[in-house]
């Protein structure tokens, strides 16, 4: 796997999920500002509904400029010997195999490359916290959910 690759899917995801962002907040901005939204009676609450939308797009969209500048400013090398922010990871569990990313944010995303599914999670989640600094080989047990998971680190790139 290649790590830049992984970096660029992303940010490409990232710049994707912008648009609709954006687009979504212009919508919903206009939704609130439109005259059929003006309050008829006390109990009228499209405007004020409008409004809520179009203030969480707005915090949507900040969250994926944060993401995406966070992504643009990373330094994702090839090769790693522990497990740090920017490094592709593969796990295995149980005789299964899951490529995770370790990235600065945008934890949940998900990019697939050469026909393999990569997650990208954070170092703020359990399982990034529990891999983070470990080396190849290493076992991590994290609690998810109240199940215990252990999983083996297979490769680091």
């Amino acid at each position: 796997m290649e790590t830049q690759r992984v970096v660029a899917l992303i940010v490409e995801q990232l710049e994707h999920d912008r648009a609709v962002a954006h687009a979504s907040l212009k919508a919903a901005h206009e939704a609130a500002t439109h005259e059929e939204s003006k309050a008829e009676n006390k109990y009228d609450t499209r405007g004020l509904e409008a409004a809520y939308l179009a203030d969480g797009q707005r915090r949507r969209l900040a969250e994926i400029e944060t993401a995406l500048a966070a992504y643009r400013n990373l330094q994702a090398g090839s090769q790693y010997a522990v497990v740090r922010v920017g490094a592709l990871v593969l796990l295995e569990s149980e005789g299964a195999e899951r490529w995770v990313f370790l990235g600065p944010d945008g934890a949940g995303l998900k990019v697939t490359l050469h026909g393999a599914e990569v997650l990208v999670i954070s170092p703020r989640s359990p399982l990034g916290a529990a891999i983070l600094g470990m080396a190849l080989d290493d076992e991590v047990d994290v609690n998810v959910g109240g199940r215990r998971h252990r999983y083996s680190i297979v490769h680091i790139a």
